[in-house]
């Protein structure tokens, strides 16, 4: 199978895009190997145009889920929410391997009320109660979103490195938080629970500020919805798929309307030297 490098000239190839051109959702862990009995990692969550940059917004913590090295669900310590941010404490009482996630499901509508277009976002759970019952040509898209990461403490274990079978997921085909620059890793992604074919993927590396470009490559998983990257250097690195795919829109042309359901995923991962 054909391995894609994630290097500099490959980079340029693909693209030069402006970190300016978009909002991304991440999470970034303070740390995602940590040592020592009272072990403890900071989790930042939010949305900006530059990757791991505190640039634009917070994200709410709702849909926040933890599980911890033997799979069991675990609250954080204490969690804060700013403007630009929202953050997350939590104490690895147990060696081993947490996964740490949000997941979220909102809602886009569209509809008419007395001859007049009306528009409404927010969670799905609010839909019914947010969209009078006498709307006409109602249109409702949904996106089923899941941001995430994985953090060890001490001795790794792959108990949380697995498939939830819902929604948009990133499995990694070897251990998350053992990566080291200059070698190869390979994932899978799924799309509740099957393997997803002719994905497009997103690979960003952080530090956008101080490069002015992105430097994304774009891969296209295999038959078996798989990928290979050679990292390039240590650094934390965001991974990025939607499905389904975004349609192109020529300058002037009407755009069509958007798939009842969407679903979004960003992983954050951290490559180490070797």
């Amino acid at each position: 199978m054909k391995s894609f490098k994630l290097t500099v000239v490959a980079a340029l190839l693909l693209t030069s895009i402006s970190a300016a051109h978009a909002h991304r959702q991440w999470v970034v862990p303070s740390s995602t190997q940590v040592e020592g009995k009272e072990a403890w990692v900071t989790i930042d969550v939010a949305v900006s145009e530059n990757v791991f940059d505190i640039d634009t917004n917070a994200l709410k913590l709702d849909g926040l889920s933890i599980n911890g090295p033997d799979g069991t669900a675990l609250a954080p310590e204490q969690t804060s929410s700013g403007k630009m941010r929202s953050s997350i404490d939590l104490k690895l009482a147990k060696p081993g391997t947490y996964r740490i996630a949000l997941v979220s499901e909102s809602a886009m509508a569209s509809y008419k009320l007395n001859g007049e277009t009306k528009r409404w976002r927010g969670n799905s759970a609010d839909l019914k109660k947010e969209i009078p019952a006498n709307a006409e040509e109602l249109l409702v898209s949904r996106t089923l979103g899941r941001l995430e990461t994985y953090v060890t403490a001490g001795k790794p274990n792959s108990t949380v490195v697995k498939s939830s079978g819902v929604g948009l997921e990133l499995l990694p085909l070897s251990h998350p938080n053992d990566y080291l620059a200059g070698q190869s890793a390979r994932f899978r992604f799924l799309l509740d629970g099957k393997p997803l074919p002719n994905l497009a993927v997103a690979i960003v590396p952080g530090g956008v500020r101080y490069r002015g470009v992105l430097k994304e490559v774009s891969v296209t998983t295999d038959g078996n919805g798989e990928f290979a990257v050679s990292w390039p250097m240590a650094q934390m690195y965001w991974i990025n798929a939607s499905y389904p795919p975004r349609v192109q829109v020529p300058e002037g042309q009407p755009r069509p309307a958007p798939p009842a359901l969407r679903y979004n995923y960003g992983g954050t991962f951290e490559v180490f030297p070797q």
